[in-house]
C-alpha cells in the first residue's frame, strides 16, 4: 500500500509541473509583496501550514519562519532560513517542538478543503489559536464553496466544503476575533485567471474585479486573549 507521503509527492508532482510551479512562484511573489506582507508585518515569527512548494514562506519577510507539511518534497523547495517540520498537524505536536503563544502570524492557504471533517477543521483552528501570541493574526486564503462549487471537486483531494459564513462561525466559537473578511478575493485556481504576474498585479489593485472573478476568500482573524 502506498504511504501517505508517497501519495502526496506523486499527486502534487503530477498536478504542477516545473513550468507551472515557476509561474506560481512568480505570482506568489506579487501576492506577498502587494497584499499579504502588510498583514504579516516584517519582524515577527511566522508559521506556514501545508505549503508544500513554499511559495509564501520563502518570500515573506519575517524574523523567524516555520513550515509544517507532510509532503517530503517541501524540504527541497524551502530557503535555508525556514525551519521545516514534517509533521501531521492533526497529531499531538509537543510544545517543545512548536511552542504555545509564540507566533505573530500563521498563514494557511488552500488547506482546509483537504480535511475530511468539520472536527478536523476545529482541531486545526484550535492548534492555530493555541500557537498564536495575544494579538497574533491568522491569515486564511481558502476556496469559498458558495462561489466555487462548480470546480470544487475537480481535485481528488478536496473533501470539506467551506463558506465564509461557516468559517467565520467556527473561528468566533474558538475565540478568534474577525478583522477582515473578503468573500470573493482570488480566482479559484492558479490555472485560471489572472494567468500572469502582471495580470495579478493589476487584479489586486482593482477590487471591483474580485466580485466577478473571485472564487477564494480571504480572512484575517486575531487572538485577542
Amino acid at each position: 500500500m502506498m504511504k501517505q507521503t508517497e501519495y502526496l509527492k506523486t499527486l502534487y508532482a503530477n498536478r504542477f509541473d516545473h513550468k507551472q510551479r515557476k509561474a506560481k512562484n512568480a505570482m506568489w511573489k506579487i501576492l506577498v509583496d502587494s497584499f499579504l506582507q502588510a498583514h504579516v508585518g516584517r519582524n515577527g515569527r511566522v508559521l506556514d501550514i501545508a505549503d508544500g512548494y513554499c511559495e509564501f514562506i520563502n518570500q515573506v519577510e519575517a524574523r523567524e519562519k516555520f513550515l509544517i507539511d507532510l509532503n517530503p518534497d517541501s524540504q527541497d523547495f524551502t530557503d535555508p532560513n525556514v525551519k521545516v517540520l514534517h509533521l501531521d498537524i492533526l497529531s499531538d505536536i509537543p510544545e517543545n517542538i512548536l511552542p504555545f503563544v509564540y507566533f505573530d502570524a500563521i498563514f494557511v492557504s488552500n488547506f482546509f478543503e483537504h480535511l475530511h471533517s468539520k472536527e478536523e477543521l476545529i482541531q486545526v483552528l484550535a492548534f492555530c489559536f493555541d500557537r498564536l501570541r495575544t494579538g497574533g493574526r491568522l491569515l486564511i486564503i481558502q476556496p469559498n464553496f458558495k462561489y466555487s462549487y462548480r470546480e470544487y471537486y475537480d481535485f481528488i483531494d478536496h473533501h470539506l466544503p467551506i463558506t465564509i459564513g461557516s468559517l467565520a462561525e467556527i473561528l468566533k466559537a474558538i475565540g478568534f476575533s474577525i478583522d477582515i473578511m473578503i468573500p470573493r478575493f482570488l480566482p479559484f485556481s492558479t490555472k485560471g485567471r489572472p494567468s500572469s504576474s502582471l495580470l495579478l498585479k493589476i487584479y489586486l489593485k482593482l477590487p471591483i474585479l474580485w466580485r466577478f472573478l473571485g472564487g477564494q476568500m480571504f480572512v484575517r482573524a486575531s487572538r485577542s486573549l
